[in-house]
């Protein structure tokens, strides 16, 4: 189950690991998409869908399809592509010994999520107020908010959460940044988030704010920066996965990974319209500068 369009470079780069493995589509393997489009109350249906039709694998790529899938089976065999954090989310104990029939790849997103603040500080000395999007149904979100909390403390940056459980709600919620007088906002990862990233950017861009991100798809397309997991990586490594498992390994003796990429990337376009100067040290440390 995905969260992305199926001519996606992720979904690329999926196929070329499995050819990487020596896979060819349709000789070797079927290939069964599904998406919520956003619309997690879909989850269970489309779990027990992929259940009943007794796939050999499934392949997920985001902590609520996660769990959807491990409660639907224990069983067909998971691998997680992308998840915040299986731990906090209850997916798995331990990410050395997964166990049951689960294993994959974590983002280790809330580990990160300091970092972010820490880079946007850095790339606007003056910062003093910034707004986090998150979504309190996301189980992780709420131990990145305690991170984000404690960093805003030693930089002198005041929070204001703002909730955004639905897509109806992203309009609304910066509104809520411009009454609180936010300089920046600071959006969480999420699926919902990534799906409707084309509405976030656009008001993104009508509120004249800076934002950070997570993906890098996002400053790609316009956002201020971008600082975490290389999702396609993720996508490319899970297909390796998938062949252990279809050689006969169990999911749960094979250890849940963490990221071995992380790339921060900054549009310069964007910065200009804003009116910001991007310092040196942000520049040089970047993998990525659109110009």
């Amino acid at each position: 189950m995905v969260e992305f369009a199926l001519e996606s470079e992720e979904a690329q780069a999926f196929r070329q690991g499995l050819r990487d493995a020596g896979y060819v589509e349709g000789r070797d393997v079927a290939l069964e998409w599904r998406s919520t489009n956003g619309d997690y109350a879909r989850l269970p249906k489309l779990a027990a869908t992929l259940v009943q039709s007794k796939v050999d694998v499934i392949v997920v790529d985001s902590t609520p399809g996660a769990q959807a899938v491990t409660r639907a089976t224990s069983e067909i065999p998971i691998v997680i592509a992308l998840a915040g954090d299986l731990v906090g989310a209850g997916i798995v104990t331990n990410l050395a010994h997964p166990g049951g029939n689960v294993t994959g790849l974590t983002t280790m997103a809330a580990e990160q999520s300091a970092k972010r603040l820490q880079l946007l500080k850095e790339t606007i000395p003056q910062l003093g107020r910034v707004a986090i999007l998150w979504n309190p149904a996301t189980l992780w979100h709420s131990i990145a908010i305690d991170d984000l909390k404690a960093t805003a403390r030693s930089l002198s940056i005041k929070l204001s959460l703002i909730d955004v459980s639905t897509p109806e709600e992203l309009r609304p919620a910066f509104a809520a940044v411009k009454r609180a007088h936010a300089e920046a906002v600071y959006v969480l990862p999420s699926a919902q988030f990534a799906i409707h990233r084309r509405t976030l950017l656009t008001l993104a861009s009508n509120a004249r704010l800076p934002v950070i991100y997570a993906e890098r798809r996002f400053a790609d397309e316009g956002g201020l920066m971008s600082y975490g997991a290389n999702y396609v990586d993720h996508w490319h490594r899970s297909a390796g996965y998938v062949d252990k498992i279809l050689k006969g390994a169990k999911p749960g003796d094979v250890p849940i990974e963490q990221p071995t990429k992380f790339e921060m990337v900054v549009n310069l376009r964007t910065a200009k319209a804003l009116g910001l100067t991007i310092p040196e040290s942000i520049l040089l440390r970047a993998d990525a500068v659109i110009r």
